[in-house]
C-alpha cells in the first residue's frame, strides 16, 4: 500500500466536463507519442504483452478506433458502415489473426513513419470532432450509445492502457499523472460490468476504494462504512482494472472476499470477458 502523505486530503473526485476529459485525452496521447516517435524499425516491431501484437499494432489499434470515434461523433452514417463491415468479418470461422486484420490490416501495411503520421492525423480528427460535443451529448458506439464524457474517458483509458503495453515492451518509463483520475473512476463504476460481462450475479456488497494520486491527493469511491476495501496507489489500481497487471503484482491492499474476487477479474473496458496477466 502506498502511504498517504500527512498533507493529503481525501475527496471524492469531482464531475469532469467534456472539455476537461478532452484536454487530458490529448495530453495522454502526446505522452505516448513521445515514447514511440523516435523508435527505429526494430522498436516498432517489438512484441508486446498483447498476444500477436507488436508496438506498431498497439498504435495501429489506437489509430483505427480514434478515427471511428471521430466518425461516431460527426458522421454516424460512415461509422455505421464501418461497424457493419467489421461485424461481417466477425464470423465464427474467423481466426484470431483474421480478426486482427479487420482493424489492423491497413496499418500493418504501412511503414513506421506512415503509421505514426496516420495515428497523429486520426487523433487530430477525433480532437476536432470531440470539440463539438456538449456535456449531455450521446454518441453511438459498438454497443449502447455513450454519454460524451464517458465516451472520451474510454478513449483516454484505451490510450493509457495500450500505452502501458508499449512501455512494458520497450522497457520505457512513463510518469504517472493525475489524469489517472478518469481511469480510476471508470474502474470503480465498472465493477458491475465485470460480473455481468461474465454472466455472473453482482455481489450485493459495498466496497470502499481509496487511492493515492500521483500528486499525493487521495481519491475515494464507495461508502465510508464499507467493510471491504481496496487501498493503494491510483496507478496500481488502474493497471489492475485495465488488465495490465495482476493484483498480486501490485502493492494494493485488498480486504474482503468480494473485493478480492473483483480485483482478480476486474475489466474496465468493453468487449468480451478477458483475463489479464497471471500473478
Amino acid at each position: 500500500m502506498t502511504d498517504t502523505p500527512t498533507s493529503a486530503t481525501t475527496s471524492t473526485p469531482g464531475r469532469p466536463t467534456v472539455a476537461s476529459v478532452l484536454a487530458d485525452l490529448l495530453a495522454e496521447q502526446a505522452a505516448l507519442d513521445l515514447i514511440v516517435a523516435d523508435l527505429d524499425d526494430a522498436g516498432w516491431a517489438t512484441p508486446t504483452p498483447s498476444e500477436r501484437w507488436s508496438v506498431a499494432d498497439q498504435i495501429g489499434h489506437l489509430a483505427h478506433f480514434d478515427q471511428t470515434a471521430a466518425w461516431a461523433i460527426v458522421d454516424e452514417a460512415r461509422f455505421t458502415e464501418s461497424l457493419h463491415e467489421l461485424m461481417a468479418g466477425l464470423t465464427g470461422e474467423a481466426s484470431p489473426a483474421e480478426v486482427d486484420d479487420l482493424t489492423l490490416g491497413r496499418f500493418r501495411a504501412m511503414s513506421p513513419s506512415d503509421l505514426l503520421a496516420a495515428w497523429r492525423d486520426n487523433r487530430a480528427e477525433l480532437a476536432a470532432a470531440a470539440a463539438t460535443l456538449a456535456d449531455d451529448t450521446r454518441v453511438i458506439w459498438y454497443g449502447p450509445s455513450m454519454g460524451a464524457k464517458s465516451f472520451l474517458t474510454a478513449r483516454l483509458m484505451e490510450c493509457w492502457a495500450h500505452g502501458q503495453h508499449v512501455v512494458d515492451a520497450l522497457g520505457a518509463t512513463r510518469e504517472a499523472t493525475d489524469r489517472l483520475q478518469h481511469i480510476a473512476q471508470l474502474g470503480f463504476i465498472t465493477r458491475g460490468w465485470t460480473y455481468m460481462n461474465r454472466g455472473l450475479e453482482v455481489p450485493a456488497v459495498a466496497i470502499r476504494v481509496e487511492l493515492t494520486a500521483p500528486s499525493g491527493a487521495v481519491w475515494s469511491f464507495g461508502p465510508d462504512d464499507a467493510k471491504q476495501s481496496v487501498v493503494g496507489s491510483a496507478e496500481d489500481f488502474c493497471l489492475v482494472v485495465t488488465q495490465c497487471r495482476h493484483v498480486d503484482a501490485t502493492d494494493l491492499v485488498v480486504i474482503g472476499d468480494a473485493a478480492c474476487e473483483w480485483m482478480a477479474m476486474a475489466q474496465a473496458f468493453a468487449g468480451g470477458a478477458t483475463d489479464g496477466p497471471t500473478a
